[in-house]
């Protein structure tokens, strides 16, 4: 990643093993989550990758040992796409889900405060939950 990418990045990333499902009109594809933070998600190129920038998808992104908790980004677009990983940018997520995504990232990070920074950043972006 270059240092240009990470000043523009404004929301703390953490490194979480899950399995990820994304799906659009175009099919659905299975694959492992990179990286999550609050505005978006980073996972594995699945096989077969077609998506453009811009595309969106839903995620469901499986945190539990059974696939129990979920959290789903209903509206991600493609924010990038590498030779081995896709970068999406979340836009609509459920309350539950934020509260499943919240708990994750304050877990990782040991740090609360940081965490209502960035969501109190999100509100100012009009970033839809519902």
């Amino acid at each position: 990643m270059t240092d240009k990418t990470e000043e523009k990045r404004r929301f703390t990333r953490v490194m979480h093993d899950s399995r990820v499902t994304l799906t659009n009109d175009a099919g659905t594809w299975e694959t492992q989550l990179i990286d999550i933070s609050l505005k978006g998600a980073l996972v594995v190129k699945p096989e077969d990758w077609q998506a453009a920038q811009g595309d969106t998808f839903t995620l469901d992104i499986e945190l539990g040992d059974h696939g129990d908790i979920v959290i789903q980004m209903e509206g991600a677009a493609v924010a990038h796409s590498e030779e081995d990983s896709v970068g999406f940018e979340c836009l609509d997520i459920d309350v539950n889900s934020i509260s499943h995504l919240k708990r994750l990232m304050e877990l990782n990070l040991g740090n609360a405060d940081l965490i209502h920074r960035e969501l109190h950043a999100l509100g100012r972006l009009s970033w839809p939950v519902h």
